[in-house]
């Protein structure tokens, strides 16, 4: 695994890309508006999805599937960085998130 970069909620730039890598039931309950949705254990297949070029801001519920997607990518070439405290902490801090289904975004 290669290093990466560990950044706050508050640190993600705006319009940045963030890639969640939780559970379809997860990502269905809520997550980051505008966000990609890869689950951790697809990303080797779906690799080419991603922009090795760009900027990719990786989140999870709490941190610790994210910091393992970042290394990984940062090994494949990929700019990656692990969003602390994942989605739990962006819900806390009141920034945008949108569900799949039809209720209130909500982290659970």
């Amino acid at each position: 695994m290669s290093e990466f970069e560990t950044v706050q909620v508050t640190e993600v730039p705006a319009g940045a890309k963030v890639l969640d890598v939780r559970e379809d039931y997860e990502w269905n309950e809520g997550h980051v508006a505008g966000a990609v949705h890869i689950p951790m254990n697809e990303i080797p297949v779906r690799l080419e999805e991603l922009d090795p070029d760009e900027d990719t801001y990786v989140i999870c519920r709490t941190g610790g599937r994210s910091a393992q997607v970042a290394a990984y990518l940062t090994g494949q070439g990929y700019t990656a960085f692990n969003v602390a405290g994942g989605s739990g902490e962006w819900f806390e801090h009141g920034l945008p998130m949108a569900s799949e289904n039809g209720l209130e975004p909500n982290v659970r």
